[in-house]
């Protein structure tokens, strides 16, 4: 995929800083987790270099996001995970008011990520 629907070029290297700074990951602790050289990383956005595919699958599962999803930017995911569907379904099942109370559950989770 080389563009978004709004023309704007995709851009591998800056889906992979917003997503690693999304999970508050520093690019060592990528590396270390990924088995991908810090070097290998570095040279990519020195070079403007795009990852193989296979590292960038690599990156994918520490970030913990498919690859199909890691292309998507316009906001439509690609549920290929059962867990990601039986979840989907439990949701559709909820009122309103616990809907949020859920959102509210997961945003605490999330805050207690970055301290």
């Amino acid at each position: 995929m080389n563009t978004t629907t709004n023309n704007t070029p995709f851009n591998v290297l800056n889906r992979i800083t917003e997503l690693r700074e999304a999970k508050g990951m520093s690019v060592y602790k990528l590396s270390k987790l990924s088995e991908i050289p810090q070097s290998t990383i570095a040279t990519w956005y020195q070079k403007s270099l795009y990852p193989p595919i296979d590292k960038l699958e690599r990156i994918c599962n520490v970030l913990d996001i498919s690859l199909a999803n890691f292309f998507n930017v316009d906001g439509y995911y690609c549920i290929s995970e059962e867990n990601d569907l039986t979840l989907l379904k439990k949701w559709d099942l909820l009122t309103t008011e616990e809907k949020n109370s859920v959102m509210h559950i997961i945003d605490q989770f999330l805050a207690n990520k970055h301290l």
